[in-house]
């Protein structure tokens, strides 16, 4: 695969062409207003508003541009007045060649900072499809469909994940949540992910399945490590077996918010009396520690995966989101179509900005 970047440099798009009309305009305005006003009023220091105005658009290149523009223009005016030798007409030229000069370097360091950004969105946009593959449309008799929004500023991921594979005559699917943020969370939902995808294939038991993540983020944990907050992790997972020949649904649940079924009319948590601890905290387990509950899952019915970002987002007043009430109100069965209303409403609530990391799988089995 060939890895490319993103350009360079900013480019003058076609919207920003017709901004520079703006200070050149400028620039002819004050020339025609400095000659009809005399040589006793002198609008030349006003010049220096169009390399201003032009470096809140354009490049440091194009800055540079009008404001070579502007001194022409300054200069222009001292030889029509006759006033090239006096010191006040050079000393307003060397000011106006001085801002512009300003203006051209804080643009161009300006521009070095978006480069840099442009290209961490970049790795964090290539890390994330890598580290949460986007799941397909449909995999064996189910339709999936799911979201990921991350919390931090200018963040692609964070320390939220989630995962489907196919084992043998099965679909198995985890949604989690690790402890904290930054780079501490990313690390254990990579060593997570990666510890799901290469053992649930091999399809072992469920219980084993989960005993072995546990065990994965456990001794993880134990190794020595400069992070204090490294030694602490842990993380809250749903796991889930959906076979392809039975309505039925297999969950253990590892501290996670339970699973909400849409059915009929309403929407029945898939709760489960007494779960398990989240993965990672307690001690080495094995299969026998863990046993699953099973579920109704016909077809038609639609479930949904979710982390506790999403009913712990607090509107204005500082309601927590109806996650449930919602899921009722609405009575969607197609997965896309619910995930991205879900998605849109959820913002909303909370004023357009999230306080936590938030993933969604929504999943149907075809009629």
């Amino acid at each position: 695969m060939r890895i490319q970047f993103p350009p360079a440099g900013p480019r003058l798009s076609g919207g920003r062409r017709a901004l520079l009309a703006a200070p050149l305009g400028l620039i002819a305005v004050i020339m025609v207003a400095d000659l009809a006003t005399g040589p006793d009023i002198h609008l030349g220091p006003l010049l220096v508003v169009a390399p201003a105005l032009t470096a809140t658009f354009g490049s440091a290149r194009l800055t540079a541009a009008v404001g070579v523009v502007a001194v022409t223009a300054q200069i222009i005016l001292g030889v029509l007045f006759g006033r090239t030798s006096t010191a006040d007409h050079q000393t307003q030229t060397a000011a106006l060649f001085l801002a512009t000069a300003f203006l051209v370097a804080f643009r161009a360091v300006h521009e070095r900072h978006e480069r840099a950004l442009d290209r961490a969105r970049w790795v964090a946009d290539v890390a994330q499809k890598v580290l949460l593959r986007p799941l397909p449309a449909q995999i064996g008799p189910l339709e999936l469909a799911s979201a990921y929004v991350a919390a931090e500023a200018e963040a692609q991921i964070g320390g939220d994940l989630y995962a489907a594979v196919r084992a043998r005559d099965a679909t198995r699917l985890m949604i989690g949540d690790c402890r904290g943020k930054g780079f501490t969370a990313v690390g254990d939902a990579a060593l997570l992910l990666g510890a799901f995808r290469a053992a649930a294939h091999r399809f072992p038991p469920l219980p084993r399945l989960v005993a072995h993540l546990h065990n994965t983020v456990y001794w993880d944990s134990e190794e020595p490590a400069d992070d204090l907050a490294a030694g602490e992790s842990f993380v809250t997972a749903a796991v889930l077996e959906i076979p392809d020949d039975q309505p039925r649904v297999h969950v253990i649940d590892c501290g996670h918010p339970p699973p909400l079924l849409v059915r009929g009319g309403g929407v029945v948590p898939l709760e489960i009396p007494d779960p398990y601890l989240p993965l990672g905290l307690g001690t080495a387990t094995t299969e026998a520690d863990y046993e699953a509950e099973t579920f109704d899952f016909p077809d038609g019915d639609l479930l949904l995966l979710y982390t506790d970002g999403v009913i712990e987002a607090r509107d204005a007043h500082g309601a927590f989101y109806p996650l449930a009430e919602r899921l009722a109100s609405w009575g969607e069965r197609d997965p896309e179509r619910l995930v991205r209303r879900l998605h849109e409403d959820l913002l909303a609530h909370a004023g357009g900005s999230l306080g936590d990391d938030v993933a969604l799988i929504a999943i149907r089995r075809k009629p």
